[in-house]
């Protein structure tokens, strides 16, 4: 190596961030992503001191004392929290670029939802800039997401995304480097959270937390059946003598308890489906959908789609990754960067 290109190393320094309602994910240039963390900060009310960050602060959920609480600074794809959001951005690029020693402030490409108002775009920047980044280009994450899934972008046909993550499911249909058409819903993984919380509550009386949600829906989810059927034992408290309580549910309860949520993703495709222009359909009938993002990884989604569209779907090779690994590798490509970031 030579000495410039040490000197470079040390000096700049360019990072892509996928700011997302579950998870934050750093992608360093050069080095691939160094962080991968719940979008989740547990902070001090009494002090305003940050008790923890990330996976720390998730094991923390629902466990803290009245003085202590678990904040989620990002709601439906968008800063539902500036400041704490802010906190935690600056803490998830300290983390990615206080390991390596880079001297000058980074350059940051940010991927954010397609259905964000000028105004929420405008706080996204904010809070990056305020993070102590250099320079700050933001994204559609659908477009992240093609980039990283390899898909021909800058040509003359039609790719069409599902990008399904915490708190939204952005739905684009991409060709010649821009967005030819996008549908964004604030309906994602997280309300699958919810609504199986809702539903052992209605069925057996039985209060659990966010986290054990996300587990049942990880372990039991699905949108279509399954060949095999799948049981896990869930503790909670029982709601009506109010002491801990275990009971077994199957895959299929879990179906049932999410399918509203399913549904909606399932007609927002058709909705994009329906007005995307007839020349690049013809191209999505040949391609197919692509499913990306975390809630892309939901057991058979790709199969209901499949079904209810009667189109080929795929999904990427690592679903919760695309999008800042998409980020990642327009930092290599500055011109294709500067034609697809947004103002």
């Amino acid at each position: 190596m030579s000495l410039w290109s040490w000197v470079k190393d040390k000096l700049f320094c360019d990072l892509a961030v996928d700011l997302g309602t579950a998870n934050t994910l750093v992608y360093l240039k050069g080095r691939g992503i160094v962080v991968q963390e719940p979008s989740i900060v547990v902070i001090n009310v009494q002090t305003g001191k940050i008790e923890a960050v990330g996976g720390r602060a998730k094991e923390m959920l629902g466990k803290t004392p009245s003085n202590v609480v678990a904040i989620k600074p990002m709601r439906d794809g968008v800063i539902a929290d500036f400041e704490i959001a802010e906190r935690m951005l600056d803490y998830f690029i300290r983390q990615a670029m206080n390991n390596h020693g880079f001297l000058l402030r980074p350059r940051i490409v940010i991927g954010i939802p397609t259905g964000i108002t000028q105004v929420e775009r405008r706080a996204v920047k904010d809070v990056a800039l305020r993070a102590k980044a250099s320079e700050v280009y933001i994204v559609e994450q659908p477009m992240a997401a093609a980039v990283g899934a390899n898909l021909p972008i800058s040509e003359p046909t039609g790719n069409m995304i599902v990008d399904i993550g915490g708190g939204t499911t952005d739905i684009a249909v991409i060709s010649l480097n821009g967005v030819v058409f996008n549908h964004s819903i604030r309906v994602a993984s997280n309300e699958m959270d919810d609504s199986i919380i809702q539903y052992l509550k209605k069925k057996y009386n039985l209060l659990i937390g966010e986290k054990t949600a996300e587990q049942v829906k990880c372990q039991l989810g699905s949108a279509y059946p399954l060949d095999e059927s799948l049981t896990m034992e869930i503790k909670g408290r029982d709601l009506r003598e109010g002491i801990p309580r275990t009971i077994v549910v199957d895959d299929q309860e879990i179906r049932e308890a999410i399918e509203e949520v399913v549904a909606s993703i399932v007609n927002a495709v058709r909705i994009a489906l329906e007005r995307t222009p007839p020349e690049l359909s013809a191209d999505i009938i040949d391609r197919g959908i692509i499913l990306t993002g975390g809630g892309a990884l939901l057991k058979n989604l790709d199969k209901r789609l499949r079904e209810e569209t009667q189109l080929p779907v795929f999904l990427t090779e690592d679903p919760l990754t695309s999008v800042v690994m998409g980020a990642g590798k327009l930092l290599d490509d500055l011109d294709l960067l500067r034609k697809i970031s947004l103002e």
